[in-house]
C-alpha cells in the first residue's frame, strides 16, 4: 500500500509549514526536508517502498537521518542494509468530506486560537492550565494537513482531541484533509472519519 504521490507531495509541503522548516526539496525518488533539530537533522519521505529507498538507505551514514517510507514495516525492513530499525508504525490517513459530529467532544474547556504565517494553532485550557494542542495549514487552498495534535495523559478520554481536530477545521474553512497518525492517534481521526491511505514507516540506522 503505497501513497499518492501527488497527496504525499502536498502533505510533505504543509508538514514543513507547520514546523517552520524549508520546503521539501525532489532528491532522486523522495522529498528531502532539512529538519534542523538535534535528534533529526534532515528526513527523506517516499511514496513507495521501491529501488529509490534501498538507494537511499545504502548512502544514509548517520542515525539522525530518518527515512520515511509510504508502507509497512516488513515491506521497508525489506529493502535496508543490516544496521536498521523502524520505530512505531505511522499511518497516513486523508478525510474526504466535513468530520463527524460526536455528542461526547469536550465541553467546559477555553479555546485559544493564534495564527502564526499560515499555520493556524490550537490550545485547550482548564483553567490556565494547557490541556490539548494541535495545528493545521492549507496547502494550495484545497486540502488542510494536520500536525501535532496531542491531549496531555490526564485528560485524555473526554473528548478534546476530537474538540481541536473540529475547532482546527472549521477555521481553516476546507474539509479535504491528510495526517499522519501514530497507532493511538488513529482511532480518534477514524471515529470523525477519516480513512487509512497508506502504511507510513519511520526507519532509521542504529546509532
Amino acid at each position: 500500500m503505497s501513497a499518492n504521490p501527488e497527496l504525499l507531495a502536498l502533505w510533505a509541503r504543509g508538514w514543513a509549514l507547520t514546523r517552520g522548516v524549508p520546503p521539501p526539496v525532489w532528491d532522486e525518488g523522495g522529498w528531502r526536508i532539512e529538519v534542523g533539530e538535534p535528534d533529526q537533522l534532515r528526513r527523506y519521505v517516499h511514496a513507495d517502498a521501491d529501488d529509490a529507498v534501498a538507494r537511499r538507505a545504502a548512502r544514509i551514514d548517520r542515525s539522525d537521518v530518518l527515512l520515511k517510507v509510504c508502507a509497512d514495516a516488513a515491506t521497508t525492513l525489506a529493502l535496508l542494509p543490516p544496521g536498521w530499525s523502524v520505530r512505531p508504525p505511522g499511518f497516513m490517513m486523508t478525510l474526504s468530506g466535513p468530520m463527524a459530529v460526536d455528542p461526547a467532544e469536550a465541553t467546559g474547556y477555553t479555546v485559544a486560537l493564534e495564527r502564526r504565517g499560515p499555520v493556524l494553532h490550537c490550545r485547550l485550557f482548564a483553567g490556565n492550565i494547557e490541556t490539548a494542542r494541535g495545528r493545521v495549514v492549507v496547502v494550495d487552498g484545497v486540502i488542510a494537513v494536520y500536525d501535532r495534535i496531542a491531549v496531555d495523559p490526564g485528560h485524555r478520554r473526554r473528548g478534546l482531541g476530537r474538540r481541536v481536530m473540529r475547532t482546527l477545521e472549521k477555521e481553516a474553512g476546507v474539509s479535504q484533509g491528510v495526517l499522519v497518525a501514530t497507532v493511538e492517534g488513529r482511532a480518534l481521526y477514524a471515529s470523525l472519519g477519516w480513512a487509512l491511505h497508506s502504511h507510513y514507516t519511520t526507519a532509521v540506522l542504529d546509532a
